[in-house]
């Protein structure tokens, strides 16, 4: 049982570039795979491995600076849920590309998922899915307003063609694991909204922790990883990924005409050229080579 820690944590690094390396090093010598984010404004990621490395790795991060309170969810798989570890440098932990966007200095009202319901069922309340269009396709909450964007970059120039629709209202946002509502959030309150509130330790804690027979989650969670989805409980959900396009399917979606593994799906199948399609058919056949000699093959398409 593969144990997967999903963290974040906004601080200040003034050199993310030096701790690339001893953190990959160290990540390295216990086996842990996913990705880490490093960026001068903190740390995001989701890594997966035995529960005494997550457990050291998670140890390592806390000790690094400013990072006590670092902010994680752990859950289970029965598979290898990555193909290989990455730690990478970035301008952003999660990209809004808003820079004076700064979640230490002030969030919204962080609200515990046994709230929740209660919040979100206010006539007052307006519910906010911050999450990306193809996220949002598998599953919400009740209500939920669903912006259509296809990246969280997108989210500024949604709330400022939109925002007139909430006057007068309190805003309620969510996100997978948090870490989006932490910028949103500060990002609305930056724009003259006081009353802005966000799920605490997002859709993956409240589906956690809430009860399926008291749950207004409606589907399934998409997830960063190989398990694809996730449902109440966090038990793994029915999904597969499309590696052409990286959107989740259910099984049935492979008996479609415009399926082939690896190279499209009917989301994406009119979207790439032939020469795209070429590209992914080869790609596609070294994974099955290096499948049938029991090895991973790097070029398959990782989560980021």
């Amino acid at each position: 049982m593969y144990h997967i820690a999903a963290l974040y944590h906004f601080t200040r690094f003034s050199d993310p570039t030096a701790l690339r390396g001893p953190l990959l090093a160290f990540c390295q010598a216990r086996a842990v795979t996913g990705t880490l984010l490093l960026a001068s404004e903190g740390v995001n990621g989701t890594i997966a491995g035995s529960e005494e490395s997550i457990a050291a790795v998670l140890d390592y991060l806390r000790a690094l600076p400013g990072c006590a309170d670092l902010e994680w969810k752990i859950s289970h798989a029965a598979l290898q849920p990555f193909g290989r570890l990455k730690v990478r440098v970035k301008k952003e932990i999660v990209t809004m590309g808003q820079p004076d966007v700064d979640p230490r200095a002030r969030v919204g009202h962080y609200v515990d998922p046994q709230d929740w319901n209660d919040l979100i069922s206010a006539p007052d309340v307006a519910v906010i899915d911050t999450r990306n269009d193809y996220e949002v396709a598998i599953g919400t909450f009740d209500g939920a307003i669903d912006p259509g964007t296809a990246s969280f970059r997108d989210f500024p120039a949604w709330w400022e063609a939109n925002k007139s629709r909430f006057h007068n209202k309190r805003i309620a946002m969510f996100c997978t694991g948090g870490i989006r509502c932490e910028k949103s959030t500060n990002f609305l309150i930056s724009q003259g909204v006081e009353d802005v509130f966000h799920l605490k330790g997002g859709i993956l804690k409240y589906l956690e922790v809430v009860p399926k027979t008291d749950s207004t989650w409606q589907g399934e969670c998409f997830v960063f990883d190989g398990r694809v989805s996730v449902g109440h409980g966090l038990a793994e959900g029915p999904h597969l990924l499309c590696h052409a396009c990286r959107r989740p399917l259910l099984p049935e979606d492979q008996g479609h005409p415009a399926y082939e593994e690896g190279v499209a799906c009917h989301h994406c199948a009119a979207e790439s050229t032939d020469a795209d399609k070429a590209r992914f058919r080869e790609r596609q056949r070294q994974i099955a080579l290096a499948r049938e000699r029991g090895e991973n093959h790097l070029g398959r398409a990782d989560f980021k």
